[in-house]
């Protein structure tokens, strides 16, 4: 049977470390990069005797991750401990949910050159994280920070619509944009904050039933993920075509090998003995708290996308830009409503500042100047104060640390010269040193006139409005 007979089919289980500063069930940060095993206590280091309590803060974002989901939110649900021993893992336990998740039957929209596609989700459920193993090759041992342990998360479960590594990056993508526009997780995936279990299997064509599924692991960037998803589907279908059967497992990709590798058999549900969490009571979810949070989700990249079109006359391709994070979105509108030029606002945003954030390796989440100094900066352009080249140096400086470019231009005397009288003075120098490229332009060779705006530029130690010395120059000319 020839490859192109098979359809792969991919669902989803995505965990992500909701932004809050304390852990789940107990007191202790959740910041990223601390010294191992500085941030735990005898709750999320499974010490006897030690009781959870609750994060109030957790289940309201997994509420609003639900909601902006599509997901149905149960009015009740409750936490269950999953037994399975592994030295990242304190209790010998993961408190989870399983019988009563928080949210159920949502879904989200992708874009596929078919058009839309909805990929349902099958469940948001609430857990704790586990520790993290550092394998140290050099002492041939293995090291625990536990200082994720009891992080919180949320596991978003999609049924298994998907059937390929480019249906699946929409998807993770969709899904990080949504809950970054919460501000309920920076999904970071290099940081471990947004993880990707891919489960995978194929089938003859046609076929309605489902083939053997694997699980991969140990996927931390889309590339990764995108590589694993095509690399498995190979194996499974090369397994298939030598009348091999696919095994049931959980395996590990290694991106540097370009392979996947078997860790253990995938686990049921009946092998973690799954059973309801004695410490922890049921959480019952009113229909007021429901509308508290529903009325605090933010306007999403598709409503905010189209508004910037319809309300401020931007491309869609700027519109597309602008909405890819929040944070650019709210430079955006705030730089709009103070200098007035939204199209000028947007120019900025979409063109310089792309480039710095991707020249430094930066995220637009991160970015730290404020919509008052990009708003003088226009200003302070479109006034003919200072010219395209001083606005590009004042807004690096602003880009790193916020200066205000007012400031900064008067500081290093980078105004515009306003003064007529020099700026004749020196045209008038620059046709006197250079008769050839005058003589040229008179008589048609316009390239010459760039030669001449440069000779009077330097005399005026770049200090003039171009646009005023193009004007006396035609003049004199």
């Amino acid at each position: 049977m020839r490859e192109t007979e098979y359809e792969t089919v991919i669902g989803l289980e995505v965990h992500v470390e909701l932004a809050t500063k304390s852990k789940i069930f107990c007191g202790c940060s959740t910041a990223f990069g601390a010294a191992p095993n500085t941030q735990v206590c005898p709750v999320c280091a499974g010490l006897p005797g030690a009781l959870p309590v609750l994060n109030r803060r957790v289940v309201e974002l997994a509420m609003a991750v639900g909601l902006a989901a599509h997901c149905h939110i149960g009015r009740v649900c409750r936490f269950d401990r999953k037994n399975y021993f592994y030295p990242d893992n304190p209790q010998n336990y993961q408190i989870s949910q399983l019988y009563l998740p928080i949210c159920r039957n949502g879904s989200l929209s992708i874009d596929t050159p078919a058009g839309e596609k909805q990929i349902r989700i099958h469940e948001i459920h609430m857990e704790e994280d586990a520790g993290k193993l550092i394998h140290d090759e050099w002492s041939d041992c293995s090291l625990v920070d536990y200082n994720r342990s009891g992080v919180p998360l949320i596991e978003i479960v999609s049924e298994p619509d998907l059937r390929n590594a480019e249906e699946v990056i929409a998807y993770l993508e969709r899904l990080r944009l949504l809950i970054r526009y919460l501000g309920a997780s920076d999904c970071r995936l290099q940081e471990g904050s947004m993880r990707a279990d891919v489960n995978l299997s194929v089938r003859e064509a046609g076929s309605r039933s489902l083939g053997t599924r694997t699980e991969m692991k140990n996927l931390n960037s889309f590339k990764a993920i995108a590589h694993a998803i095509e690399g498995e589907r190979r194996r499974q279908i090369e397994r298939l075509r030598e009348g091999k059967s696919v095994v049931q497992e959980t395996r590990r990709w290694d991106d540097n090998k370009e392979a996947s590798f078997s860790m253990r058999s995938k686990e049921d549900a009946k092998d973690y003995r799954y059973f309801p969490d004695p410490d922890l009571p049921p959480v019952f979810i009113d229909e007021e708290w429901i509308s508290r949070v529903r009325a605090r989700l933010p306007e999403f990249q598709p409503e905010k996308q189209k508004r910037y079109q319809e309300q401020y006359g931007l491309s869609a391709e700027d519109s597309r830009i602008l909405t890819e994070s929040r944070r650019l979105a709210e430079l955006f509108e705030e730089t709009a409503r103070l200098s007035g030029l939204p199209q000028k606002a947007a120019n900025w945003l979409t063109g310089e500042t792309g480039r710095l954030l991707k020249e430094r390796g930066r995220e637009a989440d991160s970015l730290s100047f404020s919509p008052e100094h990009l708003a003088a900066l226009i200003g302070l352009l479109e006034s003919g104060r200072i010219n395209r080249n001083t606005a590009r140096l004042a807004f690096a400086r602003m880009f790193d640390d916020d200066t205000d470019p007012l400031a900064y231009v008067t500081e290093h005397g980078l105004l515009t010269e306003r003064d007529d009288s020099a700026l004749e003075e020196a045209v008038r120098a620059a046709l006197e040193e250079n008769p050839g490229p005058a003589a040229q332009y008179r008589e048609g060779k316009t390239k010459a006139f760039g030669f001449l705006m440069g000779q009077v530029m330097r005399k005026m130690d770049k200090k003039a409005d171009p646009g005023h010395v193009r004007r006396l120059l035609e003049e004199m000319l």
